[in-house]
This record gives C-alpha cells, sequence and structure tokens, in this order.
C-alpha cells in the first residue's frame, strides 16, 4: 500500500441547468465554482462538499 489517496471527484449530477439564483440546480454550485472546480485543492472542495453544498440544498447559507 502507497498511502495513496484518490482525487476528491466533483459533485456534479448531471443536471447541468442553472436556476434563477445562479446556481446549478443539480450539485448547487455556481457557474464561477463550477469552472473553478478543477484548480480547487482538495480540502476547498472537502469543504464545499462537506459544509457548503449540503447547506445551499438545505435552503440555508453555508457557515
Amino acid at each position: 500500500m502507497h498511502g495513496y489517496l484518490p482525487a476528491i471527484l466533483s459533485p456534479c449530477t448531471g443536471v447541468c441547468r442553472l436556476d434563477e439564483t445562479g446556481l446549478c440546480q443539480g450539485c448547487h454550485r455556481s457557474g464561477d465554482e463550477i469552472a473553478a472546480w478543477a484548480r480547487l485543492g482538495d480540502a476547498v472542495r472537502l469543504h464545499y462538499l462537506e459544509v457548503v453544498l449540503p447547506a445551499r440544498a438545505a435552503g440555508r447559507e453555508p457557515q
């Protein structure tokens, strides 16, 4: 075992439609966040997956 950790994948669900607030109806990311995803570090991606996107999906602002 080499201690390899897989890259954090995209939260894309394949819906890919921005709503009136500018957030994707599938993954709850903004267009800018979607475009930047490949350049973000794993810590930032993980924060989005664990905090930001679930909060948006639930209809509240992330901490």
